[in-house]
């Protein structure tokens, strides 16, 4: 456990400055940026919607654009950063031969992306919910402050977590036996169109594709029968343990101990 805590405090000491940490704070402030300056500045005719639909609106062209593209692609880009500087500095073998276990440095090395991605997603939930309600102070004729959408987001963004899970085990692993870019992105890449290629056709088997999980979490929302707060507006709930998540869970799973294997008796240069 110590070996471990060891890793994974060098892990962060060694990408606190790199391009995959900072990715994950600066996106969710440009994208959740340019949507709150356009309601800001051109709302339109929005001031006639209630509270629940105004936070659907503010909501979806982030969803869809994260589940879509933005989520898989940035997964590709921190899962190569995270052993990036190994590869450039030509470390493996150092590393590997610390008093520290393999499975301490794998481990601490994959929590460490696994953390990248929850941080993307923590600051697109918390700047979505900030801006929502500064436009609702800002612009008093938008009725944000009517609908509590914590609860909701929260589960949106719980939900791409878990299905995201079976593409960074696969990434990771990816960017463990290459140590070039191109190799990692390109297959990434193709399976993430051939996913939304998948799930745009409608095929009943897209969620065995672990790269089209982003893209089936964005489904239609469900309404419970209970309301919020007694006040008869529906109270807006996800469906969390969907088939793309289980299978998104055993493939992370199962890349995980799989890359172990690999690592442990591969010469890895």
């Amino acid at each position: 456990m110590k070996g471990f805590i060891l890793s994974l405090r060098s892990e962060f000491y060694k990408s606190r400055k790199t391009m995959g940490f900072w990715c994950a704070v600066i996106l969710p402030l440009i994208i959740v940026g340019l949507i709150f300056i356009g309601f800001l500045t051109h709302p339109g005719n929005l001031s006639k919607y209630p509270g629940m639909a105004l936070w659907m609106f503010y909501v979806a062209p982030i969803s869809v654009i994260m589940g879509n593209l933005l989520l898989p692609m940035y997964i590709i880009f921190a899962s190569y950063s995270v052993n990036a500087m190994e590869h450039k500095a030509d470390t493996w073998k150092t590393l590997f031969t610390l008093p520290i276990s393999k499975w301490s440095v794998y481990t601490a090395k994959y929590v460490f992306a696994m953390f990248l991605l929850f941080l993307c997603l923590l600051l697109f939930y918390l700047f979505l919910l900030g801006s929502g309600n500064l436009l609702g102070v800002l612009k008093p004729e938008l009725k944000f402050y009517d609908y509590h959408v914590e609860s909701y987001l929260a589960q949106v963004y719980t939900k791409l977590f878990l299905v995201s899970l079976g593409i960074l085990s696969l990434q990771f692993l990816m960017s463990l036996l290459w140590s070039d870019f191109i190799k990692p992105m390109g297959i990434g890449f193709v399976c993430t169109i051939a996913g939304l290629i998948a799930v745009g056709v409608g095929w009943q088997y897209a969620y065995f594709i672990p790269y089209a999980a982003p893209a089936l979490a964005n489904s239609p929302l469900k309404s419970n029968n209970n309301t919020a707060h007694n006040s008869g507006v529906p109270h807006l709930t996800v469906d969390m343990f969907t088939k793309e998540v289980w299978v998104s869970l055993v493939v992370a799973a199962v890349v995980f101990i799989l890359g172990f294997f690999i690592v442990q008796k591969k010469s890895v240069k």
